[in-house]
């Protein structure tokens, strides 16, 4: 299992909050805390399959909030992040 925590200044507003519960249903396979009060969800991940870390910063970005990864992010979330270096 896979635990990332992200902060995200202004998700306490209700309507962020609204919007973010949207964006998660398109993670289904994603289980998610909300600490309304320090402005951080943590996320568990089951299988690395089901969410990387562009996709996570992507649910930010769509509803207007700049996510910022407290925290090492795990190699298994970096999937599809990097470039490939050409020869």
């Amino acid at each position: 299992m896979i635990e990332v925590e992200v902060y995200a200044r202004g998700l306490r507003k209700d309507e962020n909050l609204l919007q973010l519960g949207h964006q998660m249903d398109l993670l289904p396979k994603v289980r998610y805390k909300i600490d309304r009060e320090h402005d951080v969800v943590y996320f568990e991940i089951d299988d690395p399959m089901h969410a990387s870390q562009q996709q996570l910063d992507e649910v930010f970005t769509s509803i207007g909030l700049t996510p910022r990864f407290v925290g090492e992010i795990p190699d298994e979330l970096k999937r599809g992040n990097q470039t490939a270096r050409l020869e």
